[in-house]
């Protein structure tokens, strides 16, 4: 864990957008637009994925991956230009909201302008072409940092260069395959300029992280990551979350993953909580009722970490945008089973309250049903989930006034359908 990392982390939240499917527009002035927006979610920052020009050789798609980029110094311009970004910083500054890049710098396209200027910076393979370390990202090679102080210095640069710009941090994307010993350099770099710059990192499952080492490549483990990043992605314990959901697998498997985190991480540990991303299929793909959305929703504001919204979440969406064609964003489901509404409702709570903080209990009431509770000094903070599609029945310990519905909550035997929020005053 960094060591100046604050868990007032754990009050933020973070809105993904991608910026080619976000609006009709497919560009960067469709985001500024829609600004307001995202703003009333309550949310803190805005992370963008990859903005930078899209290689054309081996290109996937027809519009290609925005994680292969041929420039880090330039927009897409697909996108608008640098004026445009500059717009964007400002205007989503002076709604309050942070700005997050997304950094890719553990491969680039293969036409990326280095190949030209430092073809020494690349993974090679033995008849000398440019390669990388995983074979179905074939729209991509390799940097290698082994050997190269030079690319360092350049990818330091980059990022000077950006937060000078007046981004407020990174989300680097494979963090766990580049060197710490670089990220540490960078990380200084960047501090001169803005102390509280966010690093956020995309750290990986750990089954790619065994695949990685097991070829001989080096691959870090969340708790090696922590000690440059803020923040990490919680994919050490994710498919145990939606095997739930995919594979009927028991919710206990994942509640004791939750709680092994608790030991095994800092105490100061901040994991990025979602339900979905540009990675990973629509949390809607898997439910069947508007309550299971909303306790969804709301179960991702009980687990302890920073909390990300992939655009169009709000919207309740069931289709997970292409990565490499034209798909833009169906909005005409916005705040589906009131989801706008209740995403500002919880991050209004976790901000006021700050009960993350807290010290984490969590119970398997049976095989669809979870209650979490939070103690602080003065409150205790329930809150109890059913995530399947029909009526469960608990016996519940707890009385008093749901947050969201404000209706009062008896103890005893009872069906539930919602989720309910308890705050309890000690």
């Amino acid at each position: 864990m960094a060591k100046n990392t604050s868990i007032s982390l754990r009050d933020k939240t973070i809105y993904q957008v991608f910026p080619r499917q976000f609006s009709k527009t497919h560009d960067l002035k469709g985001v500024t637009e829609k600004l307001d927006l995202i703003k009333k979610l309550n949310v803190d920052y805005l992370y963008l994925l990859p903005i930078h020009p899209i290689g054309k050789v081996n290109r996937k798609g027809t519009y290609g991956s925005p994680y292969s980029i041929t420039n880090y110094y330039e927009i897409n311009p697909d996108l608008g230009d640098l004026e445009d970004f500059k717009t964007l910083v400002k205007e989503a500054h002076q709604r309050g909201l942070g700005v997050i890049m997304d950094i890719v710098f553990n491969h680039t396209a293969h036409d990326a302008v280095y190949t030209k200027t430092h073809p020494e910076w690349y993974y090679r393979k033995a008849d000398g072409s440019f390669t990388n370390r995983v074979g179905d990202w074939w729209d991509i090679i390799d940097l290698k940092f082994e050997g190269n102080p030079d690319l360092e210095t350049e990818l330091i640069n980059v990022l000077l260069f950006w937060t000078k710009l007046g981004v407020d941090g990174i989300r680097a994307d494979v963090a766990s395959l580049v060197p710490l010993d670089f990220w540490k350099k960078a990380r200084a770099e960047i501090e001169k300029i803005n102390p509280n710059f966010i690093f956020l990192a995309e750290s990986v499952h750990l089954h790619f992280i065994k695949y990685l080492r097991d070829l001989g490549y080096e691959a870090y483990s969340d708790s090696q990551v922590y000690q440059v990043f803020d923040i990490c992605y919680d994919y050490d314990i994710f498919d145990e979350f939606i095997n739930y959901f995919k594979n009927d697998e028991p919710l206990q498997k994942w509640v004791d993953s939750l709680i092994r985190q608790e030991a095994i991480y800092p105490k100061n540990y901040i994991k990025l909580r979602f339900l979905e991303n540009h990675d990973q299929e629509r949390i809607g793909k898997y439910l069947k009722t508007e309550s299971q959305f909303r306790n969804l929703n709301t179960l991702l504001f009980f687990l302890k970490g920073t909390q990300m919204i992939y655009n169009g979440q709000e919207c309740g969406a069931t289709k997970r945008p292409d990565l490499f064609e034209l798909d833009e964003i169906d909005w005409s489901t916005y705040n589906k089973a009131g989801l706008v509404e209740l995403i500002c409702k919880m991050n209004k709570l976790k901000k006021s309250l700050h009960y993350l903080n807290g010290v984490m209990n969590i119970e398997v009431l049976n095989a669809d049903c979870l209650l979490f509770r939070y103690d602080l000094a003065d409150k205790t903070v329930i809150g109890i989930f059913n995530l399947s599609s029909e009526e469960r029945e608990i016996d519940l310990k707890y009385a008093g006034i749901d947050y969201l519905s404000e209706k009062t909550i008896k103890k005893g035997l009872q069906k539930i359908v919602e989720p309910l929020v308890l705050i309890l005053e000690k």
